[in-house]
Protein backbone atom coordinates (compact mmCIF):
# COMPACT_ATOMS: atom_id res chain seq x y z
CA UNK A 1 0.00 0.00 0.00
CA UNK A 2 1.21 3.22 -1.00
CA UNK A 3 0.77 6.85 0.68
CA UNK A 4 1.78 10.57 0.53
CA UNK A 5 5.23 10.50 2.29
CA UNK A 6 5.14 12.92 5.60
CA UNK A 7 6.11 16.50 4.60
CA UNK A 8 5.50 15.92 0.68
CA UNK A 9 3.94 18.37 -0.78
CA UNK A 10 0.35 16.80 -1.88
CA UNK A 11 -0.78 16.23 -5.51
CA UNK A 12 -1.82 19.30 -7.52
CA UNK A 13 -5.96 18.96 -7.19
CA UNK A 14 -7.40 17.82 -10.74
CA UNK A 15 -10.07 19.46 -12.59
CA UNK A 16 -11.94 18.31 -15.84
CA UNK A 17 -10.11 21.52 -17.45
CA UNK A 18 -7.15 20.04 -16.66
CA UNK A 19 -7.79 17.16 -19.02
CA UNK A 20 -9.42 19.25 -21.32
CA UNK A 21 -12.87 19.81 -21.44
CA UNK A 22 -13.91 23.26 -20.55
CA UNK A 23 -17.64 22.72 -18.84
CA UNK A 24 -17.56 26.73 -18.84
CA UNK A 25 -17.12 27.04 -22.40
CA UNK A 26 -20.13 24.42 -23.36
CA UNK A 27 -22.29 26.24 -20.90
CA UNK A 28 -21.40 29.29 -22.85
CA UNK A 29 -22.43 27.76 -26.35
CA UNK A 30 -25.59 26.80 -24.89
CA UNK A 31 -26.57 29.87 -23.92
CA UNK A 32 -25.10 31.67 -27.89
CA UNK A 33 -27.54 29.03 -29.05
CA UNK A 34 -30.75 29.15 -27.65
CA UNK A 35 -32.10 32.50 -29.23
CA UNK A 36 -31.24 30.78 -33.20
CA UNK A 37 -32.98 27.74 -31.62
CA UNK A 38 -35.29 29.46 -30.34
CA UNK A 39 -35.92 31.34 -33.68
CA UNK A 40 -36.95 28.20 -35.70
CA UNK A 41 -39.65 27.40 -33.07
CA UNK A 42 -42.84 25.90 -35.34
CA UNK A 43 -46.34 24.08 -34.35
CA UNK A 44 -45.53 21.27 -32.25
CA UNK A 45 -42.58 22.45 -30.24
CA UNK A 46 -43.68 22.30 -26.28
CA UNK A 47 -39.95 22.79 -24.66
CA UNK A 48 -36.55 24.41 -25.33
CA UNK A 49 -33.26 23.76 -25.37
CA UNK A 50 -31.73 22.23 -21.62
CA UNK A 51 -33.13 19.34 -20.70
CA UNK A 52 -32.50 15.67 -21.40
CA UNK A 53 -34.69 15.40 -24.32
CA UNK A 54 -36.76 17.80 -26.20
CA UNK A 55 -40.55 17.63 -26.52
CA UNK A 56 -42.89 17.43 -29.75
CA UNK A 57 -46.28 17.30 -30.13
CA UNK A 58 -47.69 16.01 -33.06
CA UNK A 59 -51.58 16.92 -32.60
CA UNK A 60 -50.36 20.72 -32.16
CA UNK A 61 -48.35 19.93 -35.54
CA UNK A 62 -52.06 19.42 -37.04
CA UNK A 63 -51.61 15.67 -37.84
CA UNK A 64 -53.94 13.45 -37.44
CA UNK A 65 -52.84 9.83 -38.36
CA UNK A 66 -49.42 10.46 -38.44
CA UNK A 67 -46.23 8.08 -39.34
CA UNK A 68 -42.82 9.08 -38.20
CA UNK A 69 -39.90 9.13 -40.80
CA UNK A 70 -36.59 9.97 -39.14
CA UNK A 71 -33.27 10.33 -41.83
CA UNK A 72 -29.48 10.94 -40.47
CA UNK A 73 -26.48 12.19 -42.19
CA UNK A 74 -23.55 14.22 -42.50
CA UNK A 75 -21.53 16.36 -44.88
CA UNK A 76 -19.20 14.43 -45.72
CA UNK A 77 -15.17 15.72 -46.57
CA UNK A 78 -16.76 19.17 -47.41
CA UNK A 79 -16.33 19.77 -43.54
CA UNK A 80 -12.25 19.44 -44.48
CA UNK A 81 -12.83 22.21 -46.91
CA UNK A 82 -14.63 24.38 -44.36
CA UNK A 83 -12.15 23.65 -41.06
CA UNK A 84 -8.92 24.11 -43.60
CA UNK A 85 -10.66 27.30 -45.36
CA UNK A 86 -12.24 28.79 -41.90
CA UNK A 87 -15.61 28.76 -43.44
CA UNK A 88 -17.86 27.66 -40.94
CA UNK A 89 -20.97 29.77 -41.42
CA UNK A 90 -22.20 27.49 -44.36
CA UNK A 91 -21.72 23.60 -43.67
CA UNK A 92 -25.09 23.70 -41.13
CA UNK A 93 -26.91 24.69 -43.74
CA UNK A 94 -25.51 21.66 -45.70
CA UNK A 95 -25.86 19.29 -42.94
CA UNK A 96 -29.47 20.26 -42.55
CA UNK A 97 -30.42 19.79 -46.55
CA UNK A 98 -28.81 16.40 -46.43
CA UNK A 99 -31.16 15.13 -44.12
CA UNK A 100 -34.45 16.79 -44.83
CA UNK A 101 -34.26 16.68 -48.38
CA UNK A 102 -34.14 12.88 -47.75
CA UNK A 103 -37.21 12.96 -45.77
CA UNK A 104 -39.27 14.96 -48.65
CA UNK A 105 -38.29 12.41 -51.04
CA UNK A 106 -40.39 9.82 -48.69
CA UNK A 107 -43.25 12.22 -48.70
CA UNK A 108 -43.08 13.28 -45.13
CA UNK A 109 -42.80 17.27 -43.82
CA UNK A 110 -39.77 18.10 -42.15
CA UNK A 111 -40.66 18.40 -37.76
CA UNK A 112 -37.70 18.98 -36.02
CA UNK A 113 -33.92 18.82 -36.27
CA UNK A 114 -31.22 17.53 -33.54
CA UNK A 115 -27.02 18.24 -34.11
CA UNK A 116 -24.03 16.42 -33.11
CA UNK A 117 -21.05 18.41 -32.66
CA UNK A 118 -17.89 16.75 -31.96
CA UNK A 119 -14.54 17.63 -31.50
CA UNK A 120 -10.97 17.69 -29.20
CA UNK A 121 -11.09 20.95 -27.57
CA UNK A 122 -14.55 23.54 -27.80
CA UNK A 123 -14.01 27.03 -29.56
CA UNK A 124 -17.41 28.75 -28.57
CA UNK A 125 -16.82 30.82 -31.56
CA UNK A 126 -16.61 28.38 -34.44
CA UNK A 127 -19.20 25.76 -32.91
CA UNK A 128 -21.25 29.09 -32.59
CA UNK A 129 -21.01 29.67 -36.17
CA UNK A 130 -21.75 26.52 -37.60
CA UNK A 131 -24.96 26.08 -35.18
CA UNK A 132 -25.64 29.40 -36.89
CA UNK A 133 -26.06 27.70 -40.01
CA UNK A 134 -27.65 24.65 -38.35
CA UNK A 135 -30.41 27.25 -37.80
CA UNK A 136 -30.59 28.79 -41.00
CA UNK A 137 -30.90 26.06 -42.31
CA UNK A 138 -33.59 24.67 -40.14
CA UNK A 139 -35.70 28.32 -41.24
CA UNK A 140 -35.05 27.39 -45.23
CA UNK A 141 -36.67 23.64 -44.44
CA UNK A 142 -39.52 24.74 -41.94
CA UNK A 143 -38.09 22.60 -39.28
CA UNK A 144 -37.21 23.49 -35.34
CA UNK A 145 -34.10 23.09 -34.16
CA UNK A 146 -34.99 21.13 -30.86
CA UNK A 147 -31.52 19.61 -29.20
CA UNK A 148 -28.27 18.38 -29.90
CA UNK A 149 -25.50 17.32 -28.50
CA UNK A 150 -21.69 18.73 -28.13
CA UNK A 151 -19.01 16.24 -27.49
CA UNK A 152 -15.36 18.16 -26.21
CA UNK A 153 -13.31 14.53 -26.62
CA UNK A 154 -9.38 15.36 -26.04
CA UNK A 155 -7.11 13.09 -28.04
CA UNK A 156 -9.67 12.34 -30.01
CA UNK A 157 -9.12 14.52 -32.52
CA UNK A 158 -6.59 17.20 -34.04
CA UNK A 159 -6.07 20.45 -32.85
CA UNK A 160 -9.04 22.66 -34.93
CA UNK A 161 -10.96 19.66 -36.35
CA UNK A 162 -14.50 18.46 -35.56
CA UNK A 163 -17.31 16.28 -36.65
CA UNK A 164 -20.85 16.88 -37.73
CA UNK A 165 -24.03 14.57 -37.68
CA UNK A 166 -27.78 15.66 -38.27
CA UNK A 167 -30.67 13.85 -37.31
CA UNK A 168 -34.11 15.02 -38.87
CA UNK A 169 -37.76 13.69 -37.86
CA UNK A 170 -40.34 14.07 -40.25
CA UNK A 171 -44.08 12.94 -40.47
CA UNK A 172 -46.98 12.42 -43.27
CA UNK A 173 -50.37 11.36 -42.65
CA UNK A 174 -50.69 7.40 -43.33
CA UNK A 175 -51.22 6.75 -46.67
CA UNK A 176 -49.16 9.72 -48.29
CA UNK A 177 -46.12 7.95 -48.39
CA UNK A 178 -43.90 8.14 -51.55
CA UNK A 179 -42.74 6.29 -54.14
CA UNK A 180 -46.36 5.54 -55.04
CA UNK A 181 -48.00 4.20 -58.47
CA UNK A 182 -44.53 5.33 -60.66
CA UNK A 183 -45.42 3.59 -63.86
CA UNK A 184 -43.21 3.61 -67.77
CA UNK A 185 -44.20 6.56 -69.01
CA UNK A 186 -44.22 8.72 -66.48
CA UNK A 187 -42.01 11.79 -66.82
CA UNK A 188 -39.13 12.85 -64.84
CA UNK A 189 -38.64 16.78 -63.88
CA UNK A 190 -35.25 17.97 -62.70
CA UNK A 191 -34.87 20.97 -59.96
CA UNK A 192 -31.21 22.59 -60.23
CA UNK A 193 -28.88 21.87 -57.77
CA UNK A 194 -26.46 24.99 -56.31
CA UNK A 195 -23.35 23.63 -57.10
CA UNK A 196 -21.66 20.29 -56.02
CA UNK A 197 -23.54 19.98 -52.96
CA UNK A 198 -21.97 18.01 -50.15
CA UNK A 199 -20.99 14.62 -52.05
CA UNK A 200 -18.21 13.98 -53.86
CA UNK A 201 -15.75 16.46 -51.96
CA UNK A 202 -13.11 13.23 -51.83
CA UNK A 203 -12.98 13.43 -55.64
CA UNK A 204 -13.40 17.28 -55.65
CA UNK A 205 -10.47 17.79 -53.21
CA UNK A 206 -7.97 15.65 -55.60
CA UNK A 207 -9.08 17.40 -58.51
CA UNK A 208 -8.01 20.49 -56.38
CA UNK A 209 -4.18 19.11 -55.57
CA UNK A 210 -3.79 18.08 -58.95
CA UNK A 211 -4.72 21.30 -60.85
CA UNK A 212 -2.13 23.19 -58.34
CA UNK A 213 -4.62 25.65 -57.23
CA UNK A 214 -5.26 26.41 -53.57
CA UNK A 215 -8.56 27.66 -51.42
CA UNK A 216 -7.84 31.07 -51.42
CA UNK A 217 -7.39 31.24 -55.48
CA UNK A 218 -9.94 32.46 -57.84
CA UNK A 219 -12.43 30.22 -58.63
CA UNK A 220 -11.69 28.89 -62.51
CA UNK A 221 -15.29 28.63 -62.64
CA UNK A 222 -16.82 31.36 -60.60
CA UNK A 223 -15.44 34.80 -61.11
CA UNK A 224 -14.29 36.40 -58.24
CA UNK A 225 -15.05 34.34 -55.67
CA UNK A 226 -11.91 32.18 -54.17
CA UNK A 227 -12.04 28.37 -55.17
CA UNK A 228 -12.77 27.78 -51.57
CA UNK A 229 -15.78 29.74 -51.55
CA UNK A 230 -17.41 28.77 -54.52
CA UNK A 231 -16.86 25.10 -53.88
CA UNK A 232 -18.81 25.85 -50.08
CA UNK A 233 -21.75 27.15 -52.16
CA UNK A 234 -24.29 25.22 -49.52
CA UNK A 235 -26.33 22.04 -50.88
CA UNK A 236 -30.13 23.45 -51.64
CA UNK A 237 -32.84 22.85 -49.76
CA UNK A 238 -35.81 21.42 -51.68
CA UNK A 239 -38.33 21.21 -49.02
CA UNK A 240 -40.87 23.53 -49.51
CA UNK A 241 -41.54 23.32 -53.81
CA UNK A 242 -42.14 19.71 -53.05
CA UNK A 243 -44.28 19.65 -50.28
CA UNK A 244 -46.31 22.02 -51.93
CA UNK A 245 -46.07 19.48 -54.83
CA UNK A 246 -47.03 16.35 -52.76
CA UNK A 247 -50.21 18.03 -51.33
CA UNK A 248 -51.25 18.96 -54.16
CA UNK A 249 -51.11 15.46 -55.41
CA UNK A 250 -48.78 16.07 -58.14
CA UNK A 251 -46.12 13.72 -57.29
CA UNK A 252 -45.55 9.89 -57.52
CA UNK A 253 -42.09 9.84 -56.21
CA UNK A 254 -38.72 12.21 -55.73
CA UNK A 255 -35.23 11.62 -55.94
CA UNK A 256 -32.24 13.37 -53.56
CA UNK A 257 -29.20 13.45 -56.05
CA UNK A 258 -26.88 12.56 -53.57
CA UNK A 259 -23.62 10.16 -53.07
CA UNK A 260 -23.93 8.20 -56.53
CA UNK A 261 -25.55 10.69 -58.63
CA UNK A 262 -28.40 9.94 -61.01
CA UNK A 263 -27.38 6.89 -61.95
CA UNK A 264 -27.47 5.02 -58.65
CA UNK A 265 -30.37 7.42 -56.71
CA UNK A 266 -33.06 7.83 -59.35
CA UNK A 267 -33.39 3.19 -59.36
CA UNK A 268 -33.82 3.45 -55.38
CA UNK A 269 -36.97 5.04 -55.97
CA UNK A 270 -38.38 2.87 -58.88
CA UNK A 271 -40.55 -0.21 -58.70
CA UNK A 272 -38.75 -3.42 -60.02
CA UNK A 273 -39.09 -3.59 -63.77
CA UNK A 274 -38.96 0.10 -64.46
CA UNK A 275 -35.87 1.57 -65.33
CA UNK A 276 -35.15 5.64 -66.50
CA UNK A 277 -34.01 7.46 -69.45
CA UNK A 278 -32.69 10.66 -69.10
CA UNK A 279 -31.55 13.47 -72.15
CA UNK A 280 -28.45 14.79 -71.18
CA UNK A 281 -29.13 17.12 -73.58
CA UNK A 282 -31.99 19.16 -71.68
CA UNK A 283 -29.92 21.00 -69.01
CA UNK A 284 -26.54 22.86 -69.32
CA UNK A 285 -23.75 21.03 -67.29
CA UNK A 286 -22.91 23.98 -64.74
CA UNK A 287 -19.59 25.60 -65.01
CA UNK A 288 -18.12 24.00 -61.29
CA UNK A 289 -18.86 20.58 -63.12
CA UNK A 290 -17.06 21.35 -66.62
CA UNK A 291 -13.74 22.55 -64.52
CA UNK A 292 -14.04 19.39 -62.66
CA UNK A 293 -14.34 16.96 -65.69
CA UNK A 294 -11.65 18.81 -67.38
CA UNK A 295 -9.17 19.60 -64.63
CA UNK A 296 -9.56 15.51 -63.33
CA UNK A 297 -10.13 14.49 -66.78
CA UNK A 298 -12.96 12.60 -65.57
CA UNK A 299 -14.99 10.04 -67.60
CA UNK A 300 -18.76 10.82 -68.08
CA UNK A 301 -19.67 7.84 -66.89
CA UNK A 302 -17.99 8.46 -63.19
CA UNK A 303 -19.13 12.29 -63.20
CA UNK A 304 -22.84 10.84 -63.57
CA UNK A 305 -21.95 8.57 -60.37
CA UNK A 306 -20.37 10.82 -58.44
CA UNK A 307 -22.05 14.18 -58.70
CA UNK A 308 -25.43 15.72 -59.72
CA UNK A 309 -24.05 17.07 -62.39
CA UNK A 310 -26.42 20.30 -61.95
CA UNK A 311 -29.75 18.09 -60.87
CA UNK A 312 -30.12 18.10 -56.90
CA UNK A 313 -33.68 16.44 -56.83
CA UNK A 314 -35.40 14.34 -59.66
CA UNK A 315 -39.56 14.77 -59.52
CA UNK A 316 -41.50 11.79 -61.31
CA UNK A 317 -45.07 12.88 -62.31
CA UNK A 318 -47.73 11.31 -64.76
CA UNK A 319 -47.91 13.21 -68.31
CA UNK A 320 -51.28 14.35 -67.94
CA UNK A 321 -50.13 16.02 -64.20
CA UNK A 322 -46.86 17.49 -65.58
CA UNK A 323 -48.13 20.86 -66.91
CA UNK A 324 -49.50 21.05 -63.94
CA UNK A 325 -46.51 20.31 -61.48
CA UNK A 326 -44.29 22.71 -63.99
CA UNK A 327 -46.27 26.21 -63.31
CA UNK A 328 -46.56 25.03 -59.54
CA UNK A 329 -42.69 24.73 -58.93
CA UNK A 330 -41.83 27.92 -61.16
CA UNK A 331 -44.44 29.83 -58.12
CA UNK A 332 -42.08 28.43 -55.32
CA UNK A 333 -39.04 30.04 -57.50
CA UNK A 334 -38.13 26.28 -59.51
CA UNK A 335 -36.29 26.04 -62.39
CA UNK A 336 -37.64 22.76 -63.40
CA UNK A 337 -36.98 20.89 -67.11
CA UNK A 338 -38.25 17.85 -68.27
CA UNK A 339 -35.04 15.26 -68.11
CA UNK A 340 -36.61 11.81 -69.24
CA UNK A 341 -39.17 9.39 -68.88
CA UNK A 342 -39.61 6.09 -66.30
CA UNK A 343 -39.59 3.41 -68.93
CA UNK A 344 -39.37 -0.57 -68.96
CA UNK A 345 -36.37 -2.78 -68.11
CA UNK A 346 -34.12 -1.52 -65.12
CA UNK A 347 -30.85 0.76 -64.42
CA UNK A 348 -30.87 4.37 -65.99
CA UNK A 349 -29.85 4.91 -69.61
CA UNK A 350 -28.23 8.10 -70.89
CA UNK A 351 -28.65 9.72 -74.49
CA UNK A 352 -26.74 12.64 -75.40
CA UNK A 353 -23.91 13.99 -73.66
CA UNK A 354 -23.07 15.88 -70.57
CA UNK A 355 -22.23 19.97 -72.11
Amino acid sequence: MSETRRGATPPRPLRYRDAGVDIDAGNSLVERIKPLAAATARSGVTDGLGGFGALFDLGDAGFRDPVLVAATDGVGTKLRLAIDTGRLDTVGIDLVAMCVNDLVCQGAEPLFFLDYFATGRLDVEAAASVIAGIAEGCLAAGAALIGGETAEMPGMYAAGDFDLAGFAVGAMERGMGLPKNIAAGDVLVGLASNGVHSNGFSLVRRVVEASGLGWNDPAPFAGKETLGAALLTPTRIYVKPLMAAHWAGALHGAAHITGGGLSENLPRILPPGLGARIDLDSWSLPPVFRWLREAGNIPEDEMLRTFNCGIGMVLVTSPSLAPTLVPMLEAEGERPVVIGRVIEGEGVRYRGSLS
